[in-house]
């Protein structure tokens, strides 16, 4: 089954605030470009992966990642959050391939695997609906919708939940952690280092890095 994902960006100078509560000083917009711009090129390179669209309205960030070969399209009129974002980029795509199979992924996966999401597409494609559970089982990272199913995203906050209550069905996999990893805190950046981040993210904190207790700290 061929996918078309949908990647929703803040613009990057709201982005990622928790990031910037921490103790190590970093430079919160520069690595949630870094994030998307590593979560995009991971997708793209996955060969279940037909397309991704992005959707945001920060035009400097749309206009890197669409250099790396996703299409960008503008939040909704009126905007409304991100599931209404994600609904709208599902609604586009959609209105271009009726019959296509759609996944939202989140922006925030610097250490994304493009084999580790080929399996978790791969399992989506089993069911009508389904999402992968964060990190910390609370969130989400990826909601699936197969062909002629209606996404109905219940993203933000408790979000594991929503999806259950929504029908949707759980994705158990073992050895897909780089999916599941998104980044808000310090805790957070420490775990995806561990699993080894894509290049623009350790650019952007100067090259290969570990998170220590008090902050960011050079190998």
């Amino acid at each position: 089954m061929a996918w078309t994902l949908v990647v929703p960006l803040k613009p990057l100078a709201a982005a990622k605030s928790r990031l910037a509560k921490g103790a190590a000083q970093l430079p919160r917009p520069a690595l949630a470009l870094a994030f998307a711009l590593d979560t995009v090129g991971a997708a793209l390179a996955c060969p279940c992966v037909r397309d991704v669209v992005v959707v945001t309205d920060d035009r400097p960030a749309g206009a890197r990642l669409a250099a790396l070969g996703a299409r960008v399209l503008a939040e909704p009129p009126g905007r409304g959050g991100l599931n209404a974002a994600l609904a709208h980029g599902a609604q586009s795509i959609r209105g271009q391939w009726p019959n296509s199979a759609v996944a939202t992924l989140n922006a925030d996966l610097p250490a994304l695997r493009p084999a580790e999401l080929g399996r978790v597409l791969d399992s989506a494609g089993e069911f009508p609906r389904a999402f992968l559970p964060d990190a910390a089982g609370i969130g989400t990272t990826l909601l699936a919708a197969a062909p002629g199913m209606e996404l109905a995203p219940a993203f933000e906050g408790r979000s594991r939940a929503r999806h259950l209550a929504s029908g949707a069905r759980e994705i158990v996999l073992a050895g897909v952690d780089s999916v599941r990893r998104d980044v808000d805190t310090e805790e957070d950046l420490r775990a995806a280092l561990a699993l080894g981040v894509g290049p623009r993210t350790a650019a952007a904190l100067g090259g290969p890095r570990t998170v220590g207790a008090g902050g960011v700290a050079a190998d």
